[in-house]
C-alpha cells in the first residue's frame, strides 16, 4: 500500500507526485495512456493566462505564484534530467486589446509591469508584426515553456525517484469501499491499494468521480492548434491578438493557436479549424503566408465554471482528494495548485487560502 494514488499522468498528476516525493511520501501514479500526452502534450505553454486581467482573484492568486516558479523549476529539471523544457522569458505584445485601461488598472494594483506602447515600439521588438491600430500592451515579464518537453522532464524525473512508481498504460475501471473510505482501486493490471487517492484526471474527472457518486463541473473542451516551421529568429516573442496567439520556439517552430470548441471527448482536427488558425496567424505575422504549417492537432481542456480549479477532499470522501478543472490554463497554475493541495495533504500552512478552490457540495453540484 503506497501513501498516496494519483489518477492522471499529465502535469498536474507529474508535479503532485514531485512534490510528494520531495517530502518523503511513497507515491503510486496511474496514467491510462502515457504520461503528459493529453493537454499537457497539446496546450501552447505560455504562463500566463491570456489576459490575466479578465479572470476571477482565484486564478490570479495561482497564476502570480506559479509564474515565479517556472524559472528555478525548468533550471532544476534541466540538471536533474538533461531535458531542456526551454523556458523563455521574452514578453508578450497584446495587440488590439479593447480594454487596455482595465488591464492597465489591474496591472497597477498588482504591481505588475505592463505598459501601453506605440507601432514603433512594436516593430523595434518584432519586425514582422502587422498593427492595426498604433497602440498595443507590453508584458516584458511574461514567460513561456515548451510543455512536451516540460512534460518529458518530470516523467524522467519522477522515474528516477525510488519513492515513486509510475504505471502507464493502466486504466482506472473503479473504487474500492470500506468503511466510507476509498481504500484502493481497480485497474487493467489490478488491484491498487493506498491511504489516500488524488483525482488529476484533467477533461477525464468527472467521468471518474461520478463512480464515487460525485458530480463535478468539469467537461472536455476542445482547441485546435498548429505550427509553421520557420527560419530562427522570425518571431521572438509571444504575441496575442483578438484571443488567437503565436508561440515561438528556440528552433523556430511558431505555434498557433487556439479553437474553443465543445465537442465532448471528440479530439479529431479539420480543414475549417485550419484555415481560421492561418488566418489569424498571418494577419499577425504577415511573413507566415509563405511557411509551411508543419502540424496540426488537437486537445481537451477541463473546463470548468469560471476557470477556477477544484482543489482539495471530496466532502463525501475525506480521504479522496481532487486538482482538476484548470480549463486553459493547467500549465499556469500547474506549480501553485499542486503546492496548494500538498499544503493541505501534509498538514503544512496553505501558501494561499484554500477556501476558494475546495470542491464543497456547492460547487460539486454547479449551483
Amino acid at each position: 500500500m503506497s501513501d498516496f494514488l494519483i489518477i492522471g499522468g499529465g502535469v498536474i498528476g507529474m508535479m503532485t507526485a514531485l512534490q510528494l516525493a520531495d517530502a518523503g511520501q511513497q507515491v503510486v501514479l496511474v496514467e491510462r495512456g502515457q504520461c503528459g500526452q493529453e493537454a499537457s502534450w497539446a496546450g501552447g505553454g505560455i504562463v500566463s493566462p491570456l489576459y490575466p486581467w479578465r479572470y476571477a482573484p482565484a486564478v490570479t492568486q495561482l497564476s502570480r505564484w506559479s509564474e515565479g516558479v517556472y524559472p528555478s523549476l525548468a533550471l532544476r529539471l534541466l540538471e536533474e534530467t538533461g531535458i531542456d523544457p526551454e523556458y523563455r522569458q521574452k514578453g508578450l505584445l497584446y495587440l488590439n486589446v479593447d480594454d487596455a485601461d482595465e488591464a492597465l488598472h489591474w496591472a497597477r494594483q498588482l504591481g505588475k509591469p505592463l505598459e501601453r506602447v506605440g507601432a514603433d515600439f512594436v516593430h523595434h521588438k518584432e519586425p514582422g508584426v502587422a498593427m492595426v491600430d498604433d497602440s498595443a500592451l507590453w508584458m516584458p515579464t511574461l514567460g513561456s515553456v515548451r510543455n512536451p518537453r516540460l512534460a518529458k522532464a518530470l516523467k524522467a524525473r519522477l522515474a528516477a525517484m525510488p519513492q515513486v512508481t509510475i504505471r502507464e498504460q493502466c486504466e482506472v475501471a473503479g473504487f474500492i469501499r470500506k468503511d466510507g473510505k476509498v481504500v484502493g482501486v481497480t485497474t487493467s493490471e489490478g488491484v491498487l491499494n493506498a491511504e489516500r487517492i488524488i483525482i488529476c484526471g484533467g477533461a477525464w474527472a468527472a467521468q471518474l468521480l461520478v463512480q464515487l457518486d460525485v458530480q463535478l463541473p468539469v467537461r472536455p473542451v476542445k482547441g485546435q492548434m498548429i505550427a509553421y516551421q520557420t527560419p530562427q529568429g522570425l518571431l521572438q516573442r509571444v504575441v496575442l491578438k483578438d484571443g488567437r496567439y503565436i508561440i515561438p520556439r528556440a528552433d523556430g517552430l511558431l505555434l498557433v493557436g487556439s479553437t474553443l470548441e465543445e465537442t465532448g471527448f471528440d479530439k479529431t482536427t479539420d480543414t475549417m479549424a485550419l484555415a481560421s488558425l492561418k488566418q489569424s496567424a498571418e494577419a499577425i505575422l504577415p511573413a507566415l503566408a509563405h511557411c509551411p504549417v508543419a502540424h496540426q492537432w488537437a486537445g481537451l481542456r477541463p473546463g470548468s465554471p469560471e476557470g477556477i480549479p477544484f482543489i482539495g477532499a471530496l466532502p463525501q470522501w475525506p480521504n479522496v482528494f481532487v486538482n482538476a478543472g484548470h480549463y486553459r490554463n493547467g500549465l499556469v497554475l500547474a506549480p501553485a495548485s499542486t503546492h496548494l493541495l500538498v499544503d493541505q495533504l501534509l498538514g503544512r500552512e496553505p501558501l494561499i487560502d484554500p477556501t476558494p478552490y475546495q470542491p464543497i457540495q456547492q460547487r460539486l453540484l454547479g449551483s
